[in-house]
């Protein structure tokens, strides 16, 4: 892909993997169109009725199994205790399956404060849902959740029971229900339950979740742009089957040089990995104006490392502090990004960075590209799905072509009369003319470090939004690169943060988030400590996190550990 010789500002060099031909784009201190509606602040409210629900509350398709008074401190976040809420359980849409003869149904739960903010925050679940995970609305690195801060939360399994059952997408339904129909169908019978508990619906709406969660954001964001009035999104994976394609044609690349075929971490270990990361750093950490582990430049950095010339290339035997030239052809590819047979590129390349021996990283690279992967391509978005009969993963991905994966999830059969990348993919992901118009916001973050969903692929998608508003969509939209961030979290990487705070503040009251400050999570953290933070930072280290295209630079003075000593330039 090439981008056009003539523009009226320089494109940043993280989206340069996966911008479109042509793209134009206007430099713009500010939005030409800044005058957009103003949304009111929400009003606190107290719960009216629980318990009651269970009998009373009556929506289509839905059956309520489960409504009761939960105390405070029932329910905890690390040493937390959550405030007294209302638990309601149920599911809808109950059927049985024409394709597999097995029960399906939306599952649900709902947890409602006793003192609400009137708000409402959609739990949107990451991975291949499955799972009615408990409703306190964000959870991971974040210090705090969305019931903590008083929202109503409502979680769900997206349609279908077993968070490790991979066979749900033989049912046509339960496809459509994980792409984008369950939030469709929820979303207002939440409000209409919000409204039975509280006696009004909810002032203001809200939709987070990272990695498939983000996903779903952005699906909202563009098939629900009038239901929700703030969307956050972390790591999105808006392209879900095609990253996923990429993820096994990395699979087949280190599969062509692992020395123990049935273990793909032996083409690329865990020592290699970390010596990568380590020549990134010294060639770029100081680009940003201080040497201290953090890459915040990561536009620079790709300019200035070079992988084949800046890692060490085996004179002898691997001993963790080269790569073989065998090594260099095979991984070469998966950062500069995957392409099928006829050399074109069908997924984005991924940034050199300082987190690619992350403690998640050899779990997606090398098990769950020859294990989940390979079954949601077969069996949940391709079409006509594989027979789960005898199925292997790691046949699968190691020995079908990759241009008969991209067929597949582009195709429908049958009574799979959506494709995979119809009924997962946003539509038109980079036109947001209706939230915006509404006064609605977004907020995108995305660990740089990240190996399963590209962070340049959300740069692409950023850069698409900001030439579709002129040159400038930061009245509306904001996108935020952490620096050494894994997949959602993990990495040598500042990568607590709360966003949903600033979010609210920006729909609310009109203030708009240059960066967020972000922390180290250490022993004793309320989301538990990171097992990437480097021994030499100190527990108190906090960086900003800057709105792209800006960077965050140490101003020449101060306490590197200290976010107050960097400014976002």
């Amino acid at each position: 892909m090439s981008i056009a010789k003539k523009r009226r500002m320089p494109i940043h060099p993280l989206a340069l993997a996966a911008l479109p031909a042509a793209l134009l784009l206007g430099c713009g201190g500010g939005s030409s169109d800044t005058a957009l509606p103003q949304l009111a602040a929400a009003s606190p409210g107290k719960l009216a009725t629980c318990a009651e629900l269970a009998s009373r509350f009556s929506h289509p398709g839905t059956q309520i199994t489960q409504a009761e008074q939960v105390a405070a401190g029932v329910l905890t976040r690390g040493n937390s205790a959550v405030a007294a809420h209302c638990l309601v359980r149920g599911e809808m849409n109950a059927r049985t399956s024409p394709q597999d003869g097995r029960r399906y149904a939306v599952g649900f739960e709902m947890r409602m404060p006793l003192d609400w903010n009137g708000r409402f925050f959609y739990q949107a679940n990451g991975g291949s849902d499955g799972e009615v995970l408990t409703a306190l609305g964000g959870g991971g690195p974040a210090p705090t959740t969305a019931l903590q801060q008083g929202f109503a939360v409502i979680s769900s399994d997206a349609g279908h029971k077993g968070g490790q059952d991979l066979f749900f997408g033989i049912d046509a339904q339960a496809r459509l229900d994980y792409g984008y129909q369950a939030v469709a169908k929820l979303t207002p019978m939440a409000k209409d339950l919000i409204a039975a508990a509280y006696g009004r619906r909810p002032d203001r709406s809200y939709i987070g979740g990272c990695s498939n969660g983000g996903r779903h954001t952005f699906v909202a964001m563009t098939r629900m742009p009038g239901e929700y009035d703030g969307y956050l999104a972390g790591a999105p994976g808006y392209r879900l089957p095609l990253a996923a394609i990429a993820n096994q044609f990395g699979a087949k690349q280190y599969a062509s040089i692992a020395t123990n075929p049935a273990d793909l971490s032996t083409a690329f270990t865990g020592a290699e990995r970390a010596m990568v990361s380590a020549k990134v750093l010294d060639k770029c950490d100081a680009l940003d104006g201080v040497k201290d582990g953090i890459i915040q430049d990561t536009a620079a950095c790709q300019a200035s490392f070079d992988f084949q010339r800046d890692v060490p290339s085996c004179s002898g035997a691997r001993d963790g502090s080269c790569l073989t030239s065998a090594q260099k052809t095979a991984i070469a590819p998966i950062f500069s990004g995957a392409v099928d047979s006829k050399g074109n590129r069908f997924y984005a390349s991924f940034p050199f960075d300082s987190g690619h021996n992350a403690a998640d990283s050899s779990f997606w690279e090398f098990f769950v590209s020859t294990n989940i992967d390979p079954a949601m391509t077969a069996m949940t978005w391709g079409s006509p799905p594989v027979s789960p009969t005898g199925f292997s993963g790691a046949a699968y991905a190691l020995n079908t072509p990759i241009d008969t994966m991209l067929a597949s999830v582009a195709a429908t059969s049958g009574v799979y009369t959506e494709s995979g990348l119809s009924f997962m993919q946003p539509v038109n992901p980079t036109q947001l003319s209706t939230l915006k118009q509404r006064g609605a916001k977004v907020m995108v973050y995305h660990g740089v470090s990240d190996p399963i969903f590209s962070a340049n692929d959300t740069a692409s998608w950023y850069e698409g939004v900001r030439t579709n508003n002129s040159g400038d969509a930061s009245n509306f939209a904001r996108y935020y690169p952490v620096p050494g961030m894994s997949h959602c979290t993990v990495g040598p990487a500042t990568d607590q943060f709360d966003m949903l705070t600033p979010l609210v503040n920006w729909v609310e009251k009109g203030q708009a988030p240059d960066s967020v400050v972000a922390g180290v999570r250490t022993a004793g953290n309320v989301a538990g400590p990171n097992p990437d933070v480097p021994a030499s930072w100190s527990a108190q280290r906090t960086r900003p996190v800057c709105a792209y295209p800006k960077v965050a630079r140490y101003n020449g003075t101060g306490d590197i550990e200290r976010a107050s000593s960097f400014s976002c330039k």
